[in-house]
């Protein structure tokens, strides 16, 4: 069964291999600081927003800083893997009319590029765990399963945006108007306990909101508000479950229908 699978994917591995080494390479390639942009970047946001709005959110919150430092990882992961999953297709425009092969790698190699980064990050946040003497839960053994959804559900919307970027080029616009709002409404600067109840169960919903707040309470504090202790119910996190899944076989379909058509689109 292994040798069958090695047999009919080896092609699609190796290319995807090549892809996200290529990848993370021209990331930065030209600028001075080089890697070092994946380290800094993120936490330049952290110091940020760490800065305007500690003051204001973080006198409730146990550790605040690695609780803001954690929501920025898990939603830097997120943005860009969405957003750089617009144009994957597109971009690899000239490449697609010359080479015949699974289009679908370009997309994850892009998501794998991005886990790279998101790896990089969490040593980060384990770092400075170590430097504030932040205790850190036994239950963030967990946190794989956490980054896993998170996966599954950037690269289901990567899928469907590369896709339907090809045809409809707006895509890119409304994707960032929808990814700036996305951003103030996952709780990722700001406590939940500010939201009214009622607006906090529906914000909840969204798979992102999810993940963060799990995160924290399986890393941090088993005192964080999750979905599970807003609703009331363990079996409410099948929810946003739910919707991964969902989104995964839409964009899987999706995708698979449309691609057959990029050579001639783009």
């Amino acid at each position: 069964m292994f040798q069958k699978f090695h047999t009919r994917y080896h092609y699609s591995l190796v290319l995807l291999r090549e892809l996200v080494i290529t990848d993370f390479k021209l990331r930065y390639q030209g600028s001075f600081l080089g890697y070092l942009w994946s380290l800094l970047r993120p936490l330049a946001i952290f110091l940020i927003l760490y800065l305007i709005f500690g003051q204001f959110f973080g006198k409730g919150i146990p550790h605040y800083a690695i609780y803001l430092l954690l929501g920025i990882v898990v939603w830097n992961y997120f943005a860009e893997v969405t957003n750089g999953g617009v144009g994957a297709i597109v971009g690899k425009g000239d490449l697609l009319r010359k080479l015949n092969f699974p289009k679908y790698v370009i997309v994850l190699a892009g998501s794998l590029s991005a886990l790279i980064n998101l790896a990089i990050n969490v040593v980060v946040v384990i770092i400075f765990m170590l430097m504030s003497h932040t205790p850190m839960l036994k239950t963030g053994l967990l946190a794989p399963l956490l980054i896993f959804e998170l996966f599954m559900f950037a690269l289901a919307l990567a899928f469907f945006l590369s896709a339907a970027f090809v045809r409809l080029r707006d895509i890119n616009y409304i994707w960032e108007v929808i990814m700036q709002a996305a951003f103030y409404a996952t709780p990722i600067i700001y406590p939940v306990t500010l939201l009214p109840h009622k607006v906090l169960k529906v914000l909840m919903l969204n798979p992102v909101a999810q993940m963060a707040q799990d995160m924290r309470y399986l890393v941090l504090s088993h005192d964080t508000p999750t979905i599970a202790s807003i609703y009331g119910h363990a079996w409410v996190r099948i929810i946003p479950l739910s919707i991964v899944v969902l989104c995964t076989i839409i964009a899987a379909w999706y995708f698979r229908k449309r691609s057959r058509y990029f050579a001639e689109e783009i």
